[in-house]
């Protein structure tokens, strides 16, 4: 590069920290200056969260080992997301979606043969995590480091305070050479044709740039107050709207999966931490209010005599009309956000700066690739929009109009009613999934946990051959059985790091 570069991001949290890690990674040996100012006086909405396996090769990328950064952010290991209560009238309790692993290609194809014959009535084992490596770990509480003769790559999440990955994330930049700022920004400058100039602070301070990256949250500084980038809502898919948070003591035994358990208008996460456990509910206000909610989940954490102080949060669900718009790129909050059901908030943050690190840098850091970058990923948002719409549709309580509104609900994507016409219809789902290029989304495999894990399936036929079960022609059971031997408890690896 021959002038000197410089990036600006306006808000810390992992969001800010995460661009800033990355970009220091990428380019800073090309002569790019990366600036990261936050205020002190903004906190994070952080409430304990989860990951999908991206964030695992976000540390690869950055050569951070767990022991550097798991014990300091009271993380733990994530192998499944359990959903319990969403399908009462399937006979199914509760199914788990697993994050999928090398071994498995030795398994999913007989889940998928199974869910197929048991759409054409034929009684066969259609229980998601019975067919995956990490659902027979999270079975017995195992963690997901495997000995050293197990010849397959694991893939997994983890449950981390992002206060503390935040925190963390900003020493590691700054050993990167990222310069931290803290100051309180006053007012945003704009060239005469309406690109960014520089942020002006409180203490009338100018921080110059070429180019902006806007993590300032909710209050969306630069891509929507500055810029007036307007803001597409999601809520005619999704109606939840709000959440209560409320921690937790930690637990005794720490699972290696997500809780997700169906409340009467929404449904409450429970993610252990080695420090404490976070719970919250997240829910509709078109159906039910702040107070009732509060009270929902106390009663069903049994705190309703606790002293405890709830959370109430508010979630603008959503995306913006361009991600990228002039010289500014939004992340996280300020870019959208999807309910952290399927915990896709860090996993969009991360793919949407590793998207704009390679279409940035092949346009020779220009607004080349800037149309591109956007239609991408839109459409990144839209398609994690449908799965997440689709937990919804599929439901089949009938406790309250919240649930019912969601089954009814119409307002559904052309390529969603796809996936759902190919599933009723029994054709190939992974042929549709491949059709429609979706597997950067969410990929086969995770729609039939999702299609499986509801039940949705006809009534079995009235005469059964009795035969035609992969999962049991195949010993699966005994497979992953066997496979699991090679791993220990989930406390011995937490105690190894």
């Amino acid at each position: 590069m021959d002038n000197p570069f410089h990036i600006v991001i306006l808000g810390g949290g992992t969001a800010g920290w995460m661009a800033a890690n990355l970009f220091a990674h990428h380019w800073s040996s090309r002569g790019v200056r990366i600036t990261l100012v936050e205020s002190p006086e903004i906190g994070i909405v952080g409430v304990g969260e989860g990951s999908t396996p991206t964030l695992k090769r976000f540390f690869e990328m950055l050569n951070i080992s767990e022991s550097q950064w798991m014990p300091r952010t009271n993380a733990t290991y994530k192998l499944n997301i359990k959903f319990s209560g969403w399908s009462p009238a399937s006979g199914i309790e509760n199914y788990s979606h697993p994050f999928v692993s090398q071994t498995d290609t030795f398994t999913e194809r007989a889940f998928y043969v199974n869910c197929r014959t048991r759409r054409l009535g034929l009684d066969t084992h259609t229980k998601p995590e019975d067919f995956f490596i990490n659902g027979a770990l999270a079975r017995q509480g195992k963690g997901p480091i495997a000995s050293e003769n197990f010849p397959f790559k694991m893939e997994y999440g983890y449950h981390f305070d992002s206060h503390l990955l935040g925190k963390f994330l900003s020493e590691h930049g700054a050993s990167l050479g990222v310069e931290h700022k803290q100051a309180k920004v006053a007012s945003v400058v704009k060239h005469s044709n309406g690109d960014i100039s520089h942020l002006v602070t409180e203490c009338e301070e100018q921080i110059k740039g070429d180019f902006f990256i806007d993590c300032t949250g909710l209050a969306s500084v630069l891509i929507d107050k500055t810029l007036g980038v307007p803001f597409q809502s999601f809520k005619d898919n999704l109606f939840n709207d709000s959440a209560v948070v409320l921690p937790t003591s930690v637990q005794q035994k720490l699972p290696v999966e997500t809780l997700a358990t169906a409340l009467s208008n929404g449904w409450v996460w429970n993610i252990p931490l080695t420090q404490r456990t976070g719970n919250g509910y997240v829910y509709s206000s078109d159906f039910i209010n702040a107070d009732q909610a509060e009270t929902e989940i106390r009663r069903h954490l049994g705190m309703l005599d606790s002293d405890v102080q709830c959370r109430h949060l508010k979630m603008r669900v959503g995306q913006v009309k361009e991600h990228w718009n002039r010289n500014v790129l939004a992340l996280g909050l300020s870019q959208g956000f999807i309910e952290p059901l399927e915990a896709t908030a860090l996993h969009l943050v991360q793919v949407s700066i590793e998207m704009f690190i390679t279409d940035f840098q092949d346009g020779s850091f220009s607004d080349k690739n800037r149309s591109r970058f956007n239609q991408r990923l839109s459409e990144r948002f839209e398609r994690v929009r449908d799965y997440i719409v689709a937990h919804y549709k599929l439901n089949t309580r009938d406790d309250s109009e919240y649930w019912l509104a969601n089954r009814n609900n119409e307002n559904l994507s052309q390529s969603l009613l796809q996936i759902l016409h190919v599933w009723y219809s029994r054709e190939d789902l992974a042929v549709e999934i491949d059709r429609q290029n979706l597997n950067s989304h969410f990929d086969t495999a995770s729609w039939h946990c999702l299609f499986a894990g509801y039940g949705a399936f006809p009534k079995l036929a009235p005469n059964q051959p009795n035969k035609g079960d992969l999962f049991k022609d195949q010993q699966i059971d005994s497979f992953l059985r066997k496979c699991a031997l090679n791993f220990r408890s989930h406390q011995h690896h937490l105690d190894s790091l």
